[in-house]
């Protein structure tokens, strides 16, 4: 009866002894591919710039239409039509670029915003009438045409800067979220088998 149990004990351990371990293969997990991000961010850049485009053009027209309202029929004052006019394009302008231009950016207090995308034009405003005045008076062009090429101008150049100061200051990126982009680890199967030695 000891003699067998003693066999089969021996059959057992030599099994074990001579039975390869299970291979294991610990999957590495693939690194995002640079190239297919690239599409998406051109997609989005185009996206910005077309409803930044859309809602420069319609709150042009506001503010052009707005004034023809105002003082043409209306009888309100030039200045005080003009102001009128402008801030009610300027809120536009905000409420189009928050919710459609720069609609998949950070979202903060809409007052700091606000005050931020005010200065922001205040500034290419001022630009602009720099640019006006100096080929007017130190340059001393008084051709119509000259002067329109340096509105115009002035007019491309602050839409620059505005777009670049609105995506830098006014609607700033989304922070990213906490974990984001960090892979599981993945559980380590492969240990190495102790053989049983008796």
């Amino acid at each position: 009866m000891g003699h067998g149990h003693r066999d089969r004990d021996l059959r057992l351990i030599r099994g074990e002894r001579g039975a390869r371990a299970p291979a294991y293969t610990r999957q590495v997990p693939e690194s995002p591919v640079r190239a297919g991000r690239a599409p998406s961010r051109w997609r989005l850049l185009a996206r910005e710039l077309t409803a930044f485009g859309v809602v420069g053009a319609v709150c042009f027209v506001l503010q052009v239409g707005g004034f023809q309202l105002l003082y043409a029929h209306l009888g309100v004052g030039a200045v005080t039509s003009n102001l009128i006019a402008t801030l009610v394009s300027m809120t536009a302008a905000y409420l189009g670029h928050r919710y459609w231009s720069f609609s998949d950016r950070e979202r903060s207090g809409v007052a700091r915003q606000y005050l931020v995308f005010a200065a922001i034009n205040g500034v290419t405003l001022l630009l602009g009438l720099t640019v006006v005045a100096v080929v007017r008076y130190p340059l001393g062009q008084d051709s119509a045409l000259v002067l329109q090429v340096a509105n115009v101008g002035s007019i491309v150049l602050g839409t620059v800067i505005r777009y670049l100061g609105y995506r830098r200051w006014v609607f700033r990126a989304a922070a990213p979220e906490a974990g984001a982009g960090e892979q599981p680890e993945p559980a380590d199967h492969g240990a190495a088998a102790v053989p049983v030695s008796r």
